[in-house]
Formats: structure tokens, sequence, C-alpha cells
């Protein structure tokens, strides 16, 4: 099932468990944020379009993170009059993890029961969770390499270190 919602002035397709990246919201890593405006909610022949809004229907999801985007410059100029004006811009974010379209909560994780006497426990291998490297400092990003055995040079630049860390987590 998916769901086009509307935030931040822009219109945005997600679906359970997509992670998307909106206008920043006033609301805290970890907290819950509920988009009331859905324009279109369903799956083939089960899909209802709103005028504009789909009445009574909400999107679910979790912040992830807050942060800033990559640095853009603005130079203004003018010929011949020696006007130069040089200005940067970083622009907010929110990075939601939808869990809940219209009341469908997302597949929780298995639950691993008590295993019994004669049975062998097996235990079910979660594939590590990627967490968003572009957004972490230097010292993070020798960190995170330290965590997972991933040979780093300490002097690199953060472009470097980033691909470096992305080859070896594939």
């Amino acid at each position: 099932m998916y769901a086009i919602i509307e935030t931040g002035g822009k219109q945005y397709r997600v679906q359970n468990g997509d992670q998307i990246v909106v206008e920043k919201l006033g609301v805290e890593a970890g907290e819950t944020v509920v988009f009331d405006k859905v324009l279109v909610v369903g799956e083939g022949e089960g899909v209802k379009v709103g005028a504009p809004y789909v009445e009574g229907t909400t999107v679910e999801g979790k912040v992830v993170e807050n942060g800033k985007g990559k640095k853009v410059i603005i130079f203004k100029y003018k010929a011949k009059k020696d006007y130069r004006k040089k200005q940067g811009h970083r622009q907010p974010y929110t990075l939601v993890e939808i869990t809940a379209i219209g009341g469908a909560k997302a597949a929780p994780a298995a639950k691993v029961e008590e295993p019994k006497q004669e049975e062998a426990v097996v235990e079910e291998v979660k594939p590590a969770k990627k967490p968003s490297l572009k957004s972490m400092k230097k010292a993070q990003l020798i960190e995170f390499a330290k965590e997972n055995n991933i040979e780093l040079d300490e002097k690199a630049t953060n472009a470097v270190m980033i691909e470096t860390i992305e080859a070896a987590l594939k």
C-alpha cells in the first residue's frame, strides 16, 4: 500500500518503511509525526483519491534525524560597478521513516519464542541498518569504521572516508 502526502509545500509518494527527507519539522529525533494531508492512498483497484485530501486517513512516521543539507553558494555581482556579495546557505531538513499508512502499522519484527529444552535456539540476524554517513563528522566516521572493523586513513577527507566505508559495507 502506498500514499501520497503533502508537507512543506511538496508532495511525496511513501510506503511503509520508506525514509523521506522533508522540510524541517519542529519535532525532535525519535518522536512520532502524523501527516494528515493525504492526497491518495491505496493499491491497485482500492485506490482512494481525495478532493483535495482523503477524509480520516493519516500517515505516521518516526523522526530519524534533523540536519542541514549541502551548502549552496550565492554570489551576486554587478559588472564594472565593484559590487560583489558572497553568501552561503544550508537548508534544514528532517529525515522521517514511515511507520504506518492509514492505520496500517508496519510489520513488526518477528518475535523470538522461548525455546523448548529439546530444540536448538536459532537467532535471526537482522541486517545492520546503514546510518546516514553524510551527516556524520570526521570523528564519528572514524569511530564508526573502528566499530565495524574497517581500515580507514584518519587523515583522509570526509568524502574519501565515506566512500571507503560504503565500499566495505557492500
